[in-house]
């Protein structure tokens, strides 16, 4: 039997951006437009933001590291569910991102996850005020 290791963790993080509800969602589920801000780096970035669809991103220093929305691997390295909200919050948007994840044999951290989705939101930001 060989030893494993797994992290739970939960973390939330909210963000105001200065657009409407609608702006917002239309940024976080059209594939164009998340590229931009989500993926900008991934020439092979696929969303397909529907029940039963997909989104992949691909990365990694050196090694094809690709996070899908399900994984079909034999060796995953996190399991996560993550639930997101969108709140009108007078003219703007309050996003209200909440993530319980599961981090296997310390390939990633929870906090690793946090900083990097913390980093996703701030430019989600930059490209609602964009527009």
């Amino acid at each position: 039997m060989t030893d494993h290791s797994v992290k739970h963790s939960t973390f939330t993080l909210e963000r105001t951006y200065a657009a409407t509800p609608a702006a917002v969602f239309a940024a976080w589920s059209d594939r164009d437009t998340k590229a931009k801000w989500f993926a900008a780096e991934d020439g092979r970035y696929s969303l397909d933001f529907r029940v039963g669809g997909t989104e992949a991103v691909h990365g990694g220093d050196g090694a094809d590291l690709v996070a899908r929305s399900e994984h079909h691997t034999s060796s995953p390295t996190t399991v996560s569910l993550t639930t997101v909200r969108f709140v009108r919050d007078g003219d703007g948007t309050r996003l209200v991102l909440t993530e319980q994840g599961t981090f296997l044999d310390d390939q990633e951290q929870p906090e690793w996850r946090e900083q990097g989705t913390g980093d996703w939101l701030d430019a989600l930001g930059r490209q609602v005020a964009q527009r």
